[in-house]
């Protein structure tokens, strides 16, 4: 029986709604302990205002395992790394993790801005356990793979976005961690450079024997790099299994009616309106979720409410699959009916590059909010494809276009022609 890398036993972690957890270091930690010893070691016991980000996880990972993690926004992925990689503490539960962990949560996570990309490398390495003359082996592989060769003694605080993303997954990778831990932060990179990130974390769990962790909304991806895929929503464990039983499901589940993650949806007692469902009208196709024509679009949905109520606030956005916000729009004072009502958007045309959307829809009053819902089933985009053939120069939007040249002497004798 292969051994065990990771363990976590009935993790939860919660936080308190607009509140942002705040680090402490030892100092702050003594002066709690002498201004309040009983609530220090109680902690915070209010429910009022605070939502679970996990709740009761449980599971095993072996060592030299990939296991790939997915889920809507929201549904704890990230939440749960950050516990793994002891970023944030758990609420309840606990997590074993054996061996050295190096993790890409965020761009630049464990990087100094003020610091040469050097001197990152090293400080990383250090953190890490590594001696200089261990890091100074791999360093020069580093800076390949990276592709900052010109920057490396230039301060991270000068590097893009994506400079810093190469950077940080080659030191991530390279610095021999035991278990690699990997969000969905390589979407901000190139199509290439995430090729090559996957061949790297396939080459470390494989031929390495590491254990890697891979969060990702691509199912290709995951089912290139991972053999077992755990499927959380809601902060709970939806199903784990082979990747290919998994994924199938959770695609099934984004396009169907019988979506698990509506059996995770809380509302107060006294709830006074909330969203109900959606559907689209115009053009109907094989399924009220599906689009499969660029044509004038009706988009409805249902809501309740429990007494008549306004001025309302409503706003709706629209985000794809890596969580960029495609489109948004809000409106106030809007009188909502007692009862059941719809709410209808209609568009000349949805022109977006077939794949998985979700729509975020949130009704407010005087009182605040009434319901925040990220809508289930995903809005799936299944219309002829008017992109370019390769990844890397196509885009978000999907816009049919005709195309024909016209030599100069044709175009100078249309118009004596006029």
């Amino acid at each position: 029986m292969d051994a065990v890398a990771i363990r976590a036993e009935g993790l939860g972690k919660r936080y308190r709604i607009g509140e942002r957890e705040r680090y402490l270091a030892l100092r702050d930690t003594l002066v709690r302990w002498a201004r309040a010893p009983l609530r220090a070691l109680r902690g915070r016991t209010h429910e009022n205002g605070s939502i679970w980000a996990l709740k009761d996880v449980s599971f095993e990972v072996a060592e030299g395992e990939a296991v790939g993690i997915i889920g809507r926004n929201g549904a704890g992925k990230t939440t749960l790394l950050k516990i793994l990689a002891r970023i944030t503490k758990p609420t309840e539960g606990h997590a074993e993790v054996r061996g050295r962990v190096g993790s890409l949560l965020e761009v630049g996570t464990g990087f100094h801005p003020e610091l040469t990309g050097r001197e990152n490398v090293f400080l990383s390495g250090a953190i890490l356990g590594m001696s200089r003359r261990e890091i100074q082996r791999r360093f020069d592989e580093i800076v390949e793979f990276a592709g900052v060769e010109r920057f490396i003694d230039t301060p991270l605080k000068r590097y893009s976005t994506g400079m810093q993303t190469r950077l940080a997954f080659a030191v991530a990778a390279h610095l021999e961690p035991d278990i690699l831990l990997v969000d969905e932060v390589l979407a901000v990179g190139d199509i290439e450079f995430q090729r090559k990130c996957l061949g790297k974390m396939q080459e470390v769990s494989e031929k390495g024997g590491r254990t890697v962790l891979f969060v990702s909304h691509q199912m290709n991806q995951i089912r290139r790099l991972c053999r077992r895929v755990l499927w959380l929503e809601a902060g709970g464990i939806v199903e784990t299994g082979p990747t290919p039983h998994v994924t199938a499901a959770y695609e099934r589940a984004m396009t169907s009616g019988n979506d698990p993650r509506n059996e995770h949806r809380e509302f107060a007692p006294n709830a006074k309106a909330r969203f109900l469902g959606w559907e689209i009208t115009e053009p109907r196709g094989p399924e009220p979720h599906i689009l499969t024509e660029l044509a004038p679009t009706t988009i409805k949905f249902r809501v309740w409410a429990q007494a008549d109520l306004g001025p309302c606030h409503h706003g709706i956005v629209l985000y794809d699959t890596e969580g960029r916000r495609v489109w948004g729009w809000a409106t106030d004072r809007l009188p909502v009916p007692a009862g059941a009502s719809t709410f209808v958007y209609r568009f000349p045309m949805l022109p977006l590059r077939p794949g998985f959307y979700s729509w975020l829809v949130t009704l407010f009053d005087e009182t605040g909010r009434l319901d925040s819902w990220h809508v289930v089933p995903d809005l799936l985009i299944a219309t002829d494809d008017h992109q370019h053939p390769r990844d890397e120069w196509s885009g978000i939007l999907n816009l049919p276009a005709t195309f024909e040249v016209v030599a100069a002497r044709r175009a100078a004798s249309d118009a004596q022609s006029r």
